[in-house]
């Protein structure tokens, strides 16, 4: 016998029985073969590669109360993790307080305290708020890591940019949630996170580069500067900047590898001198060691346009 067709809503991930009840699924379609059972109640069609927010949708649409968190909520706006949490997959699944605590297989279960504006929709899932998941993360990482999850979530970039970016939220947005519960695990972390955020880094290489050269006392960078021509036109958009000194930083990812990233990387370069900018060149090898590499090259840049240690 031929399988019913399901809805096209239900094919793109994830999906609870409840939702499939709803759009009128029998109970013997959600049993065929073409279907993987994840979990109790919960459903995927075989060989989908649903990520993210489709991955786990079904989750939160088990009933009413159910909350994606932690770092399943992480994952889903994005943020940097380290090598020792971005290897926990399991779904991170809350209820408020006063509702029976979540019990599944691969789902971590939480109780949670939220305010209602601590919790949105996105990506048709429920989860918590930028902020909210970024308070929750401070009890899990070293501060080093909570600031780069905090630049990733206020990272913006205006219309000067070649890609305009809106920040998922504010830093006022973060002081404000810790100021709300002064009482949580890890709030020490976050009030000296908060200290460290900036807006405009675009990757976690860029926030631990700036960490680098204020932890080796040397000036911290501006972020988010646009180099202008004569006419007041953009012409360089370093990842970092020293404006008095006419010094730029640029972190070279994996994907500046390519031969035609390679130049227009010359081409950048040529243009920064043309403008009488002197910029630098950050590879991921220049952040690691005791001694990172990178506070050598600043500190030799910044002193060859007149800087000098105070």
């Amino acid at each position: 016998m031929r399988r019913a067709t399901l809805p096209e809503h239900l094919t793109t991930g994830s999906f609870s029985v409840r939702a499939s009840d709803k759009a009128g699924v029998t109970r013997s379609r959600t049993r065929a073969k073409d279907l993987l059972v994840v979990s109790r109640g919960v459903r995927m069609p075989a060989g989908s590669e649903a990520s993210g927010s489709f991955a786990l949708r079904a989750y939160t649409d088990l009933d009413d109360s159910s909350i994606l968190v932690s770092l399943s909520a992480a994952r889903i706006w994005g943020v940097p993790l380290p090598g020792n949490r971005s290897g926990d997959w399991r779904i991170h699944l809350a209820r408020r307080r006063g509702f029976s605590f979540p019990r599944r297989v691969n789902v971590a279960g939480h109780l949670l305290t939220l305010l209602p504006e601590e919790v949105v929709e996105y990506d048709g899932v429920r989860l918590t708020s930028p902020a909210r998941t970024w308070l929750d993360l401070a009890a899990l990482l070293p501060l080093e890591d909570l600031v780069v999850a905090g630049d990733h979530l206020v990272c913006s970039h205006g219309p000067d940019f070649p890609v305009p970016k809106e920040a998922l939220c504010s830093i006022e947005d973060l002081t404000e949630i810790v100021r709300r519960h002064p009482g949580m695990r890890g709030v020490r972390t976050a009030r000296a996170a908060l200290e460290l955020i900036r807006v405009g880094a675009d990757s976690a290489p860029e926030t631990l580069m700036r960490l680098l050269l204020v932890n080796a006392n040397l000036p911290e960078p501006t972020l988010n500067h646009v180099v202008r021509d004569a006419l007041g036109r953009p012409v360089l958009w370093p990842d970092a900047a020293y404006r008095e000194f006419k010094v730029s930083l640029q972190y070279d990812g994996q994907h500046h590898g390519s031969a035609d990233q390679h130049l227009r990387d010359i081409e950048r370069q040529e243009r920064s001198l043309a403008h009488g900018w002197l910029e630098v060149r950050i590879s991921k090898h220049d952040l690691q060691g005791d001694r990172p590499a990178v506070v050598h090259k600043v500190r030799r840049a910044l002193e060859s346009r007149g800087w000098r240690a105070r």
